[in-house]
């Protein structure tokens, strides 16, 4: 039941992304587009989309204002919500090698945590997402990065 769920709610995301880039005109900004947030999965989906395949519809909308983004390794760095949503923004259009694979670890009426796992040819990097309910959408509220 759950894959069904997930299966028509990605379908729905595809044909909102669609139909909001052919409603694009000349002079339109890609990157204030409302993006339907209204459920945790539209929002992984989405979040999977900007970070892996240079999507920019949205991106300001998918991440709370108190966003942090950490990246453990040697040297523990700490990314600011603004920092993330430049970086991402530069990235438009630019879809990364990699196979991705999500796991929802925990998930309750407002709040979710989800596992993102990017393979690459010779890394893996692993991203614990956490998403909140904020009125009526969904937000991406952190981020943990760890790279094997």
């Amino acid at each position: 039941m759950k894959t069904l769920v997930k299966t028509f709610a990605a379908a729905a995301l595809i044909a909102v992304s669609t139909f909001a880039m052919a409603s694009e005109g000349p002079g339109t900004k890609s990157a204030k587009a409302n993006v339907n947030l209204s459920t945790a999965d539209f929002a992984l989906e989405h979040y999977v989309a900007v970070t892996t395949e240079g999507e920019s519809a949205g991106v300001e909308q998918l991440f709370a204002e108190d966003f942090t983004q950490k990246i453990q390794s040697t040297n523990t760095q700490s990314n600011s919500r603004s920092e993330v949503v430049k970086s991402l923004k530069k990235q438009k259009g630019e879809k990364l090698n990699c196979t991705v694979s999500t796991d929802i670890i925990e998930e309750s009426a407002d709040y979710m945590v989800a596992k993102v796992t990017l393979k690459f040819e010779n890394f893996t990097k692993t991203d614990l997402v956490t998403l909140e309910r904020m009125g009526n959408d969904w937000k991406v509220s952190k981020s943990i990065n760890l790279y094997k």
